[in-house]
C-alpha cells in the first residue's frame, strides 16, 4: 500500500494562528504555487529581496479583494513564504500576490508594493479565456487553484524513436478557424480533436503545437488599415504553467487543462505524439516600459538579465530576457516542464530560441549550461523528446553546436537554407544537399545522438509556407503595418515566373512539380521530417512571411484547399507511408545484406561521389534490411533541379533484383507516385532520363519476391 505522508501530516493538520480572521499555519514551503488539500489550500511563494508578502483574495470577476493576508514573520524560510489557510473553498476564490522591497532600479530591484502579481506556478490564469478581449491589467492577472482529477486510463503514449516521427506543426486557433473547417468548435482543442481522423489519414505521428501556455493575445494590440491585429502566435508569455484558456471551447473553471488533456489522451489513442512549443526565452513584462506583473515585482534581477547598469538585456528581440541559469529560474523551467510531462502526459518539447537557455547572467554563452545538462539528465524528463531552435535573436548560432549531452535534438536550420536553394534550381548547393538529405553527419556527431538530432524542414510557422515558398520571390508582409520592413528577407524562394497568384497553367503545374519536389525530398531525408500545418493541401498566407500578428485568412488554414489541391495531399499521403515502410531511410533497420553501405552518395555515373557546384544531378541510396535474414530494403532518391533533361544510371543490383519506380514529379497523376503498391511500380532499367526540374524515387526488389504494400 502506498503512503503518502503529506496527506498523512494533512489528515492530523490544525489552524495555529488566525490572520485577519482566517485560520491558518506554516505551510509545505516545498510545494510551490496553490495547491488544494483537503480542509484547506497551500500556498507558497518566493522571493529572495522581498521584505514582506500578502496573499490577496477575490470573488470570482471581482476587482477589489475581499481578504488580504499577509504573511506572518515566522512563516518565512529563507526567501519562502508558505501558509495554509484553513476553509477555502477553490470554486469560490482567486488569488494574486503583493510584495515590498527595495526600489533601486541601478541595482536591478523594482520592488511595488501597490502592484498585483501574478503566482509564477499558478496552473490557471484568470480573465484570458474570451480570445481578442482586452483583459483588466489595471487589476493585474489572477490565478486559480485547479483540481488533478483528469482521468488517463490506461492510454499510454506511442513513444516513437525520434528518427520514426513524422512531426506536423500547427497553430491551435489558426487550424480550425477558418469557416471551412467544418468543425464544430473552430480555433478550439475540440477543434483540433475533430480533426484527429483527417491526421491520422494523412499518416503524421507527432503534432507540434505553437504555444499553449497562458499569454496575452492582446498585448501590441493595434489597427491596419481597418483589420484588428493581435500577438497571434503568442509567443509572450504569462503564465509557464498555464494553459492558454482561449483555446477552450467552454471555460473550464478550476479545471483549466482538461480539454488539452482530452486532446492529448485521443492523439495517443489514435497514436500521435505531442510536442509543444515553449516559450522559456523571455516573458510576456518586456522592457521598463513594459507591463509589471509577475516577475519583475518578485525579482526582477533573479528573473531577467540585466545590464550592469539595470537595464534589460534583450537576446530574444523581445525587450527581456530570462535569466535561465540562475538557479532559481532553473528550477522553475525544471518543475515547468516536469508539470507537463506528468500532468498533462506531453511527449517532448521544442524550445524556441534555445540559445538564450544556454547563456550567462551576463549574456556570455557558457561551455556547459547547468540547465540544459539538467533538463538533458532529468529522470522525469527521461523519455522526453527534446528539441532546440538553436539560435537566438541576439547573433548566437550553434546549429550543430548545441550543447546536446546526447539528449537534444535541433532544428536544422541549414537544411532548410540549402535545401532551399537547391530545390529552386541554385544547383551549385548540390555538395550541401547531399549533406542534407544524408543526415548533414557534417554537423551531427560527437555529442549528439548521430542522425536522430536533425530535425528536418523547409517551412515551419516562421517563413513562406510551402506553396508560397515557389509562388513569391519575396516577401509581402505590407498588411503587419511596419512598411514592409519586418520578417526574412532571406527567403530563398522563386515564383515560377509569376508573383503570386495566378491562372497561368504552365506556372501552376511548375509550383506543383516544385511542391511534390521539395515533399518527396523532405520524406526521403536521413532526419526526422517536420513540415507545416496545410502544406500537404497548398495553403497560401498570400506572401506573407511573417504572419504573427494576423488573426485572419491571412493565418488561418482554407481547407477549401483541400479539394482544390486533392493532389498534393495525395502525395504528401503517399510519401509518408513510403517512409513509414522504408526503414532503410530512417535509419532504423539492420545492414544491408548485399554489402552496401547504409547511405551511398551518387552522380550519374553509379558510385561515383564527387559532388561539385557543377553537378547538375544527385543520387542517394539508402540501404538496409527487414531484420537479420530479412527482405532487402534499398531506396534511390534521384533529384534534378536543373532546367534540362539529366541522365543518369541506377547502380547495379545482385541477380534476382530490380529497380522500380515509386515516384516520378515529372509525371502526371497517378503515374507520378504508384498508390497501389510496389507490385505495380514499373521495372526501370539501369540508364533513367530525368525530366527538368524533378525528383523519382526507385526501389529494388526481387524480381519475383513478396511486395511490401504501404
Amino acid at each position: 500500500m502506498r503512503i503518502d505522508p503529506i496527506a498523512i501530516e494533512e489528515k492530523f493538520m490544525q489552524p495555529l494562528d488566525m490572520v485577519c480572521g482566517f485560520p491558518v499555519r506554516p505551510g509545505f514551503y516545498e510545494m510551490n504555487g496553490a495547491t488544494a488539500l483537503e480542509n484547506g489550500v497551500n500556498f507558497t511563494i518566493h522571493s529572495q529581496h522581498a521584505t514582506s508578502c500578502e496573499l490577496l483574495l477575490f470573488r470570482r470577476g471581482e476587482k477589489d479583494p475581499y481578504a488580504v493576508l499577509p504573511f506572518p514573520k515566522h512563516y518565512r524560510i529563507g526567501g519562502v513564504y508558505s501558509m495554509i489557510v484553513f476553509g477555502l473553498d477553490i470554486f469560490e476564490f482567486e488569488y494574486a500576490y503583493r510584495m515590498d522591497g527595495p526600489n533601486d532600479p541601478g541595482r536591478g530591484f523594482v520592488f511595488d508594493k501597490s502592484k498585483i502579481l501574478l503566482d509564477p506556478y499558478a496552473r490557471a490564469v484568470t480573465g484570458q479565456s474570451r480570445w481578442g478581449i482586452n483583459p483588466d491589467r489595471e487589476r493585474g492577472y489572477r490565478a486559480r487553484v485547479v483540481v488533478r482529477d483528469f482521468d488517463w486510463g490506461d492510454t499510454r503514449p506511442a513513444s516513437l524513436p525520434m528518427q520514426d516521427l513524422i512531426i506536423y506543426e500547427l497553430h491551435v486557433r489558426g487550424f480550425t478557424r477558418h469557416p471551412s473547417s467544418g468543425v464544430r468548435f473552430p480555433g478550439t482543442f475540440d477543434g483540433i480533436r475533430e480533426k484527429i481522423p483527417y491526421l491520422k489519414k494523412l499518416g503524421i505521428t507527432a503534432v507540434e503545437l505553437m504555444p499553449v501556455f497562458e499569454f496575452d493575445e492582446t498585448m501590441g494590440q493595434r489597427e491596419v488599415e481597418g483589420r484588428k491585429l493581435l500577438d497571434y502566435w503568442g509567443y509572450n508569455t504569462v503564465g509557464f504553467f498555464a494553459p492558454n484558456t482561449s483555446y477552450t471551447a467552454n471555460v473550464e473553471y478550476n479545471r483549466e487543462g482538461n480539454e488539452l488533456k482530452y486532446l492529448i489522451r485521443e492523439l495517443h489513442e489514435n497514436g500521435i505524439e505531442v510536442i509543444l512549443d515553449v516559450v522559456f526565452n523571455h516573458t510576456a513584462e518586456g522592457n521598463g516600459q513594459g507591463p509589471f506583473f509577475c516577475f519583475k515585482g518578485i525579482d526582477n534581477n533573479v528573473y531577467y538579465m540585466l545590464t550592469p547598469e539595470g537595464d534589460y538585456y534583450n537576446f530574444s528581440g523581445c525587450g527581456n530576457t530570462l535569466n535561465c541559469n540562475h538557479p532559481v529560474v532553473q528550477q522553475m523551467i525544471l518543475e515547468c516542464l516536469r508539470y507537463w510531462t506528468v500532468h498533462y502526459r506531453v511527449d517532448g518539447f521544442r524550445f524556441d530560441l534555445a540559445s538564450i537557455l544556454g547563456r550567462n547572467d551576463d549574456g556570455s554563452p557558457l561551455h556547459q549550461p547547468p540547465l540544459l545538462r539538467n533538463l538533458a539528465q532529468d529522470p522525469i524528463l527521461k523519455d522526453v523528446k527534446l528539441i532546440a531552435e538553436a539560435w537566438d535573436a541576439g547573433g548566437l548560432y550553434q546549429v550543430g553546436n548545441f550543447p546536446a549531452w546526447k539528449r537534444w535534438a535541433e532544428w536544422n536550420g541549414k537544411y532548410r537554407d540549402d535545401l532551399r536553394s537547391f530545390l529552386k534550381g541554385d544547383y551549385w548547393f548540390a555538395p550541401a544537399a547531399a549533406k542534407r538529405i544524408c543526415g548533414s553527419p557534417d554537423l551531427y556527431g560527437g555529442q549528439y545522438r548521430g542522425y536522430n538530432s536533425s530535425i528536418n524542414f523547409l517551412t515551419c510557422h516562421d517563413g513562406f509556407p510551402l506553396w508560397d515558398l515557389y509562388s513569391y520571390n519575396g516577401k509581402h508582409n505590407e498588411a503587419n503595418g511596419w512598411n514592409n520592413t519586418d520578417g526574412s528577407d532571406d527567403n530563398r524562394s522563386w515564383n515560377c515566373g509569376a508573383e503570386g497568384q495566378t491562372q497561368d497553367p504552365s506556372v501552376l503545374a511548375l509550383r506543383l512539380r516544385l511542391v511534390k519536389n521539395a515533399c518527396a525530398v523532405l520524406l526521403c531525408s536521413r532526419g526526422t521530417p517536420m513540415f507545416l500545418a496545410g502544406d500537404e493541401f497548398g495553403n497560401t498566407q498570400y506572401g506573407n512571411n511573417n504572419a504573427y500578428c494576423q488573426d485572419n485568412e491571412i493565418s488561418w488554414l482554407d481547407w477549401g484547399l483541400l479539394e482544390k489541391n486533392r493532389e498534393i495531399f495525395d502525395f504528401f499521403q503517399y510519401m509518408i507511408a513510403f517512409r513509414k515502410a522504408h526503414p532503410a531511410i530512417r535509419g532504423n533497420c539492420a545492414p544491408s545484406g548485399m554489402g552496401f553501405p547504409g547511405i551511398s552518395v551518387h552522380t550519374a555515373r553509379p558510385w561515383d561521389a564527387k559532388i561539385t557546384e557543377e553537378s547538375r544531378y544527385l543520387g542517394v541510396m539508402f540501404a538496409g534490411s527487414f531484420g537479420k535474414e530479412g527482405p532487402q530494403d534499398l531506396v534511390y532518391l534521384a533529384v534534378n533541379v536543373y532546367w534540362e533533361d539529366q541522365a543518369f544510371c541506377l547502380p547495379s543490383l545482385p541477380e534476382g533484383y530490380v529497380w522500380r519506380m515509386a515516384v516520378n514529379t515529372a509525371a502526371a497523376a497517378p503515374e507520378g507516385c504508384c498508390l497501389s503498391g510496389q507490385g505495380n511500380m514499373p521495372v526501370i532499367d539501369r540508364e533513367f532520363i530525368m525530366r527538368p526540374r524533378s525528383v523519382a524515387v526507385f526501389v529494388g526488389l526481387e524480381e519475383q519476391g513478396k511486395c511490401i504494400r504501404f
